[in-house]
């Protein structure tokens, strides 16, 4: 490996690229799938108790797992994409390029989401409950922030095409990305009417 130098870099950068992506995913997929189900029965007494603790640490590595893949990403396509020249044949776009742009797209459009619209609004609420002073317009922020976080997690199923895509198939064509638009939105409105199905006694 160490004689290979090119393929050492990007193993590297595909590796710490997936596994943020992993931390990231993992704790959008929590806040829709879990957190938002369980919300709705917990007592507004024992919000106050368990949400600051348990919600801030999501917070976190919600936000560290979108910077590092987003960082990560765009390394990994520049070096991949621009060093080596898989972003262009004969002066146009290649299928593997329009492919990997359409994930990086959205998935950059998710990451500014998580830092520039949810974690704001979060921490204004957070921090109203853990003072005991809400903001005045807590139920607008807490809705803005809840529709954003819905807004990814259904984006985050054309995204994942986009990304596996390239190095699979590469060959299809860009008429496909509306099939894995359709395929990926619709997975998770499955799952979403699902997560308030699931049975919480044994």
């Amino acid at each position: 490996m160490l004689e290979d130098p090119s393929s050492l870099i990007a193993v590297v950068l595909r590796w710490g690229h997936i596994m943020f992506g992993i931390v990231w995913l993992g704790q959008l997929f929590f806040f829709n799938l879990i957190n938002i189900p369980f919300q709705r029965d917990l007592p507004d007494d024992v919000k106050l108790i368990v949400n600051p603790k348990l919600l801030l640490r999501v917070h976190y590595w919600f936000r560290m797992g979108a910077m590092y893949t987003f960082v990560f990403g765009w390394l990994l396509f520049g070096y991949k994409y621009g060093h080596q020249h898989l972003l262009m044949h004969n002066g146009e776009l290649t299928n593997r390029g329009i492919w990997m742009l359409f994930g990086s797209l959205v998935g950059s459009i998710m990451w500014f989401n998580v830092w520039f619209v949810i974690w704001p609004r979060q921490r204004a609420l957070l921090g109203g409950l853990i003072s005991g002073k809400p903001p005045e317009n807590a139920a607008q922020l807490a809705l803005t922030a809840g529709r954003t976080s819905r807004f990814n997690l259904f984006a985050s199923g054309p995204m994942l095409f986009g990304m596996i895509v390239p190095n699979n198939y590469p060959g299809l064509t860009p008429v496909a990305i509306l099939a894995a638009i359709f395929v990926g939105v619709g997975f998770w409105f499955g799952i979403i009417k699902r997560s308030f199905k699931v049975k919480t006694e044994i």
